[in-house]
């Protein structure tokens, strides 16, 4: 195999900046999975999962951070592969060597952690990106605006339920196209307010069943089918994943609670020894301070990870 002439130390040095922003994205990461633990009904969670979704800085960040991880995962590749093609012939005794055991790692948990990402991003992203079906949220407001569910409230005003307003609308229509002839424009007039009632009915449903938040500001529990209807008549009100309900539900089972704290173990290994191995790649690391490097890893990699673990925890144990 002919790959690419770059030195390895090049190759080093991209691991090791692509590694250090990936660092300290897990930092903002895990921070905002602390707002899953605020008692408001998922209210600033929800908040902040729709400004992720809908900013277009944020989604342009969101391409740069999946390319980044690509190229990660690229470079560390490339950089064990020419160093094994360097060396074809292993040596016949094992030497001992210097190198903490955890570095030696590196490689492994770093296969085992993209695994785990595709675990992680079946569960919840790919649901974002519809391959994957989940539970979906709307705005309220912008239910509301459609303009023929606004139609429909005159219901009341003639005492009867939207359903019958809507056929008798219909009925109407027919006997003057029979007079008339037949209006197409009628006919697609009729046919938005059956779209608007298929709305009126999810809304009823969520009042109803009591899936509406506390500040009345998202109507939860959508199904995959709901989600497709809503697209389809009100592009506008586009329903997102409820992120915070499919936490919430996702770690109530024990099984994934374990699974996630494993995953949580395999990451910090990683980190422990990523932290101190950038500062050294970069030459920001001497005999001098590396004790204190180190020690600052270790610091890293664990606030992290505990936070990423607290919330598993408190959310299995119903905080």
């Amino acid at each position: 195999m002919n790959l690419p002439k770059i030195h390895s130390i090049s190759k080093k040095i991209c691991v090791a900046l692509l590694g250090g922003f990936l660092l300290i994205f897990l930092l903002f990461h895990a921070s905002a999975n602390l707002l899953v633990l605020r008692h408001d009904d998922g209210a600033w969670y929800s908040a902040f999962c729709h400004f992720m979704g809908t900013n277009y800085i944020v989604k342009v960040f969101e391409v740069v951070l999946f390319g980044f991880i690509a190229l990660h995962i690229c470079f560390t590749a490339w950089l064990w592969l020419t160093n094994r093609m360097a060396r074809p012939v292993r040596y016949h005794v094992a030497g001992k060597s210097k190198t903490h055991p955890g570095s030696k790692l590196m490689m492994w948990t770093g296969i085992l952690i993209f695994v785990c990402l595709l675990v992680h991003f079946t569960d919840f992203y790919f649901v974002k990106l519809g391959w994957v079906k989940g539970e979906y949220m709307a705005k309220v407001e912008k239910l509301q605006q459609i303009e023929a569910l606004q139609t429909l409230q005159l219901s009341s005003q003639f005492d009867m339920t939207p359903e019958e307003f809507v056929d008798e609308l219909e009925s109407r229509a027919t006997e003057l196209s029979a007079m008339e002839g037949d209006s197409a424009e009628t006919a697609r007039y009729i046919a938005q307010l059956r779209d608007g009632l298929d709305v009126y009915n999810i809304l009823q449903r969520a009042y109803d069943e009591g899936n509406v938040t506390e500040d009345g500001v998202w109507i939860r529990h959508l199904t995959y089918d709901e989600r497709q209807l809503l697209r389809d008549v009100a592009p506008e009100a586009d329903p997102e994943p409820d992120f915070y309900f499919m936490v919430r539900e996702k770690f109530s089972h024990l099984h994934m609670v374990l699974l996630y704290l494993l995953f949580f173990a395999i990451v910090w290994i990683h980190m422990r020894h990523a932290f101190p191995s950038a500062f050294q790649t970069l030459g920001l690391s001497n005999y001098k301070y590396y004790n204190v490097i180190d020690l600052l890893g270790k610091l890293y990699a664990w606030v992290v990870c505990l936070m990423f673990a607290a919330v598993v925890i408190l959310v299995f144990l119903g905080l």
